[in-house]
């Protein structure tokens, strides 16, 4: 039985959670930055990263199954190299600029695929694309600003585990729990 996702649950406590690839240390730092200079105040509240599953609304009773679901995923994956490189943009379809996922395209669709399955099976609003947002709802100004400084931008480290975040009350996404590759998985 699947987790009910997106939606109210009347009378049920939930949690809204994301699956992500974290951008690790000094990169992650480094675009939470530039994502801030540009004046985006998402930028202290969003860990840089690659996203696997979307802000999905989770009833908390259900937590346990999706932990579950998450190590089985990790623990059948391999490291891989992520290359991030250059900017790129969802505009006109939607206000958003990000740096390009180089190397590691495949990878990350397969994770994102095993992710969005089982207890955590849900429809995408539009077709998976890994990218690191670092501009969003932003003026034209700001968004040409992103585009143009992270042209480019370029950063290579190592896949080995993914994290679950929650969305907490004050609006910031933390991790919760990683998940290592060939389970190797623990608290944070």
């Amino acid at each position: 039985m699947s987790v009910v996702l997106d939606g109210d649950v009347a009378g049920v406590a939930t949690a809204t959670i994301g699956v992500a690839i974290p951008v690790p240390p000094p990169f992650g730092e480094d675009l939470q930055r530039r994502r801030a200079e540009l004046g985006d105040p998402m930028a202290c509240a969003i860990p840089a990263h690659v996203t696997l599953l979307p802000p999905s609304t989770v009833p908390r009773d259900r937590l346990d199954d999706v932990r579950g679901h998450l190590a089985a995923v990790a623990a059948v994956q391999q490291p891989f190299d992520l290359r991030l490189r250059g900017s790129g943009t969802f505009r006109p379809v939607s206000p958003v600029v990000f740096v390009q996922v180089a190397e590691g395209v495949p990878h990350c669709e397969r994770l994102e695929r095993q992710v969005r399955s089982g207890v955590l099976a849900r429809d995408l609003s539009f077709y998976y694309h890994p990218h690191v947002t670092v501009a969003h709802d932003l003026d034209e100004s700001a968004l040409d600003e992103a585009f143009t400084s992270l042209a480019d931008y370029e950063a290579l480290f190592t896949v080995a585990a993914f994290s679950m975040y929650e969305h907490g009350p004050d609006g910031v996404w933390r991790p919760v729990e990683t998940f290592g590759f060939g389970g190797d998985g623990g608290q944070v």
